[in-house]
């Protein structure tokens, strides 16, 4: 199981929210670039890189932090937040992503996720599915759609994506556990889907019950910033998951 640290970016800043309120910012570092070298020096692979300003101005805006942390890192990033059009696809590769998440888009736009799959391939496009109360949400969380998130789980991989990134956000940010009933409710019901888990990590101990559900990656954001999980706690993590 991957482990891949996270930073959310609002104003060029490395900053956290809790359940996907904007309201409730907190700013951890004002250098995202320092941030990632610190995942680097601590033997990470990879990074989840998300565009908050993005997602809510429906266009990516924070692409030159996503430039300065793949040009001055070897961290394998995956980019999301805000991508809308073909344009926004073509500047996050440019910066270096090496992996895109697209969520809104895949609710509003399936045509154009849909070409974004065949274009690029699945190993490179990732489906963000965020959900509240097993209903997916879009627009930097703002909005919630009817969809129930299985379902749309099991459309798009018959449409070929692989990589699904799936935050409870009732859990998001909250220090108080993974969803891990919806995970093995997913990945029941779809068996070849390489699921990242995301939100509500609170210590390392979780961190093996995800693996053993059979998540594909797991996303470490706020535990790594409060020192719940500490870099050398990380570092062993990263070797052990080796």
């Amino acid at each position: 199981m991957r482990i891949i640290p996270a930073i959310d970016i609002i104003d060029g800043k490395c900053v956290r929210l809790t359940k996907g309120d904007y309201d409730t910012k907190k700013i951890y570092n004002e250098n995202p670039l320092e941030v990632a070298k610190s995942f680097e020096d601590a033997g990470v692979e990879y990074l989840h890189l998300v565009d908050l300003d993005g997602a809510k101005a429906s266009k990516i805006v924070n692409y030159k932090v996503l430039e300065h942390i793949t040009s001055k890192t070897n961290l394998k990033v995956d980019f999301g937040g805000g991508l809308k059009t073909n344009e926004d696809l073509y500047i996050a590769f440019s910066s270096g992503a090496k992996q895109v998440t697209g969520g809104s888009i895949a609710v509003k736009n399936s045509p154009m996720f849909e070409s974004w799959i065949q274009k690029y391939g699945s190993q490179k496009i990732i489906l963000g599915a965020d959900a509240k109360n097993e209903k997916i949400a879009i627009s930097g969380w703002l909005e919630e759609s009817s969809l129930d998130v299985n379902p749309f789980i099991k459309g798009y991989m018959n449409k070929g994506i692989q990589y699904v990134i799936c935050t409870d956000i009732s859990k998001d940010g909250m220090l108080e556990g993974p969803s891990f009933d919806l995970y093995k409710k997913i990945i029941s019901e779809n068996p070849n889907i390489k699921l990242i888990a995301s939100g509500g990590i609170s210590c390392q101990e979780e961190l093996p019950k995800l693996k053993e559900l059979g998540c594909e990656g797991v996303i470490i954001g706020k535990a790594i910033y409060e020192n719940k999980i500490s870099m050398k706690d990380l570092e062993k993590l990263v070797v052990n998951s080796q």
